[in-house]
């Protein structure tokens, strides 16, 4: 599990930076030989020596645990946690075993559960049974904004077995099984795609019937990109509020300008509601599923940077200050 789980489940010791909370408990399902994958960006990628043990994925450490004695912590869990999410990798018995954890939870446990799955080794029958199990959303890491991109970092050039098409693919037969509104594409923003390409996937996970779970690249050390440098601030932030607007049927993708190179110059929105969706802080609050009370709850504190005051992703609402650090970023251009 996650760092930021195993203090919420009080495995480990710890406070959270400004008081920030959990809301879901991240869990990763883990093998002696690890990930058959070998994404470019990703701390798990097959190629990478980690100390046993232990691993880097998003940022943050994650220590193994037995299952049963995380099932036992979450029947404790603060009130304020209220969804689980089990990650797959790219492993043989990842399949199987993400139904049958995913059924153990649901059966024990009050909480939801979301899944984030591994495209590359399922199949449309695979989704229903993870319905059966009491998945209640599927989340589909395409991470990269484009097919390029995809091939390049994630494909046959980094002796990997991900295919673009499968990832869309499957995520659209998830909408099918699950629902409307019921999956997710993660997009990883800072990875090489222009601010345009990203708005481009964005809309399109959405005109699917989706939305996008957004993440900053942070540079995984032993991963073949640990010496790029996270996208620019002024970046991200357009990023965020573009997704925000899209995702919240404010905007369409012919509601902005761009730049010769790809950089958003500007929304086209009325004054007052461009005003609103800053002044509220949520574009730029953690994207990802939500609790019972709709408000996101897989909050993922300090996942896309170290704990401090230039926080990417909010694990809370921000507050007054926040937003004006947020204003002085937001049409930062390098």
């Amino acid at each position: 599990m996650s760092l930021a789980a195993a203090m919420t489940l009080n495995f480990v010791p710890g406070l959270f930076y400004r008081g920030a909370r959990l809301g879901c408990v991240n869990l990763l399902l883990s093998y002696s030989d690890g990930c058959k994958a070998n994404c470019a960006f990703c701390g798990l990628a097959s190629q990478r020596v980690t100390e046993k043990g232990r691993g880097s994925f998003i940022r943050v450490p994650w220590r193994f645990y037995p299952t049963d004695e995380i099932i036992d912590a979450i029947k404790k869990a603060p009130n304020h946690v209220n969804r689980v999410c089990i990650s797959m990798i790219t492993h043989p018995k990842s399949r199987r075993d993400v139904i049958s954890i995913c059924e153990k939870i649901t059966k024990e446990t009050p909480l939801a559960v979301s899944l984030l799955i591994t495209p590359t080794l399922l199949n449309r029958d695979d989704l229903v049974a993870m319905k059966e199990a009491g998945a209640e959303r599927i989340g589909v890491a395409v991470d990269a904004a484009t097919e390029d991109l995809f091939v390049k970092l994630r494909g046959k050039p980094v002796k990997g077995p991900h295919d673009w098409n499968k990832y869309w693919k499957v995520y659209e037969q998830s909408l099918e099984i699950f629902g409307m509104g019921m999956a997710g594409v993660h997009l990883i923003c800072g990875i090489g795609e222009t601010e345009q390409e990203m708005v481009s996937a964005i809309a399109r996970a959405k005109r699917m019937g989706g939305s996008t779970h957004l993440f900053s690249f942070f540079p995984e050390q032993g991963s073949a990109m640990q010496s790029v440098s996270p996208p620019p601030i002024g970046t991200y932030r357009r990023i965020q509020l573009a997704r925000w607007l899209i995702d919240n049927d404010k905007i369409d993708t012919e509601s902005l300008t761009f730049d010769d190179q790809g950089r958003i110059l500007g929304f086209e929105i009325g004054a007052n509601e461009f005003e609103e969706a800053i002044k509220t802080g949520h574009p730029f609050e953690t994207s990802g599923c939500p609790g019972p009370d709709g408000k996101v709850a897989c909050n993922r504190p300090y996942g896309n940077e170290k704990p401090g005051p230039n926080i990417r992703n909010f694990p809370f609402t921000p507050e007054t200050e926040d937003i004006d650090q947020v204003r002085s970023e937001m049409f930062k251009y390098e």
